[in-house]
């Protein structure tokens, strides 16, 4: 069995020490479009929490099929033009013309401090990203350990990433990040270049050590916490979301005072200038409708925060109730993500990457990723351990071309790769800078244009090892897995007629009748529009 950074075995120690990484990881939904066709698939994934992988599920693909009226036949595109709207689509905009945030592509800037991301903020916008997304910003345990992204302690005491995950008080500012003024100057920056700040908030446990928990929590009821045991079987809703996750004090989030604490948090959070929040280990939250001897009004009570864009990491296994959390938020597509992995193996079959992997749920509701940081630092074993940057390029090409979803880019460590998954091991600098690479920059932008119009997937020839996703009639991403050119002749095609240019290596391909002809290099991604 390969190595894994944090484990199962790992997690049981730890837990009975007291001492644990956290899970970390753990808008209205629109009609279905009407020109959608629903064919039957299924997906097999694999585990939960504890292994950071996904979990088995049946489903239904959907393919949605796109405007047929005319576009500009150049491939130059202006970001003043006015944009086509397909009214199926029309969510991806918001009413003054700019990309709504569950649309938009989202850096993950993971581990980066305030200053730093402030520091990058015009990189970031220039690569066509729309949001970031920060590590969580609250006060947390581990205030005496090193700036280190991960130490060789399990235990964490010479440093590791998973201590922003166990807050130990619900206010702004940790060792890690910086003050609330930092986080407040960062969102006044963002907001003049364009961009939407999301802070990653963990507010279904604190952490483990009680003596480094605020007494502002003991305070608020008699009984803060759950105080049921550690989570024993996933099969149990009840365990699921009334026991402690890894050892983490699973809050009782019941009481009034609680939901009143952490909406004030959240509140806080919108007025010093976020935009949105990503709820880690949601699933383990309870829902209104569930059993009415734990069922709780928490997440209507919460979410009603101000924030613009919401979603929750309800990673997909079993009694994850998917579709339940998809009405109140948007929510993550970790199985799909599973399929994304594989397929930038070099096999991009429309059977493979069609589907999202969610039931019923509409794809407006999704944010979609190559990986994240639970597949990264959990279970580096289809992340790091076998994926090369270049590799997550193909599965962002098919995740930002795709009309569906909002997509999150996973920035890795500084100077990481297989031999050294941490890479410079700084916590709170600058990721890698694969997050602003030609390729990436160049879907992202892509994506911005396309938005508020369908999508049509195919395998020219039917070769799964190339995959051709069209947006409407204005826009195609090509992708070639494999080891040899890719000749398109008069391969069947939805664009307006003209001469499109590759926006990274400006080669051209022609449109005519509906038959597009070029040639896509060997391991190549082509962005035309």
């Amino acid at each position: 069995m390969k190595k894994r950074y944090v484990g199962i075995l790992m997690a049981l120690v730890l837990a009975v020490t007291g001492t644990m990484t956290a899970c970390g990881g753990e808008s209205p939904a629109k009609p279905k479009p009407k020109s959608e066709t629903v064919s039957a698939s299924s997906s097999a994934a694999s585990s939960e929490e504890s292994s950071s992988a996904e979990s088995t599920e049946s489903t239904k693909s959907t393919e949605t099929t796109e405007s047929t009226e005319s576009t500009e036949t150049s491939s130059e595109s202006s970001e003043t033009e006015e944009k086509k709207v397909d009214g199926d689509y029309a969510y991806q905009l918001k009413d003054d013309g700019s990309i709504a945030m569950n649309y938009g592509a989202i850096l993950h800037a993971f581990s980066w401090d305030f200053k730093t991301i402030t520091e990058n903020l015009q990189d970031i916008k220039d690569a066509g990203y729309t949001s970031i997304q920060t590590s969580p910003i609250n006060q947390c345990a581990g205030t005496d350990t090193p700036l280190k992204i991960m130490g060789d302690k399990d235990d964490g005491s010479d440093g590791a990433w998973w201590w922003h995950y166990q807050p130990t008080d619900y206010v702004i500012g940790n060792y890690q990040l910086g003050t609330e003024e930092d986080f407040k100057n960062l969102c006044k920056e963002a907001d003049k270049v364009g961009l939407k700040i999301i802070v990653d908030v963990p507010l279904n446990h604190t952490t483990s050590n009680e003596d480094l928990i605020s007494q502002n929590i003991f305070d608020l009821c008699e009984n803060p916490f759950h105080n049921n045991g550690d989570i024993a079987s996933y099969a149990s809703r009840k365990q699921v979301t009334q026991r402690n996750l890894l050892g983490l004090k699973d809050l009782n989030t019941q009481d009034k005072n609680i939901q009143e604490y952490l909406l004030k948090y959240l509140k806080t959070c919108v007025e010093d200038g976020a935009s949105g929040f990503r709820f880690d280990a949601a699933k383990h939250i309870e829902l209104p409708d569930d059993d009415e001897a734990f069922a709780s009004d928490f997440w209507p009570t919460v979410l009603d925060n101000g924030a613009e864009f919401q979603y929750g990491e309800i990673l997909q296994s079993e009694n994850d109730r998917f579709e339940d959390y998809s009405k109140i938020m948007s929510v993550t597509a970790s199985s799909y993500g599973e399929r994304v992995r594989s397929a930038a193996h070099g096999y991009v079959s429309t059977g493979s990457v069609e589907s999202y992997v969610v039931g019923n749920v509409d794809p407006s509701k999704l944010v979609t990723w190559v990986e994240s940081h639970d597949n990264y630092c959990n279970d580096g074993e289809d992340s790091w351990f076998e994926l090369e940057e270049s590799d997550i390029e193909y599965g962002w090409a098919v995740i930002a071309a795709r009309s569906g979803g909002a997509p999150l880019f996973f920035s890795r460590p500084n100077n990481a790769s297989k031999d050294n998954p941490w890479g410079d091991n700084v916590l709170g600098k600058a990721g890698s800078d694969g997050y602003k690479s030609e390729n990436v920059s160049a879907l992202n932008h892509f994506r911005n244009e396309m938005a508020g119009l369908g999508e049509k997937l195919s395998n020219p020839d039917a070769d799964g090892k190339v995959l051709m996703i069209e947006r409407g009639d204005k826009g195609a991403v090509i992708i070639n897995m494999s080891d040899s050119d890719f000749e398109l002749k008069d391969t069947e095609s939805v664009l307006a007629d003209g001469t499109y240019k590759d926006k990274v290596t400006n080669a051209e391909f022609t449109v005519s009748g509906g038959k597009i002809n070029g040639k896509v290099p060997s391991k190549g991604i082509i962005v035309i529009y």
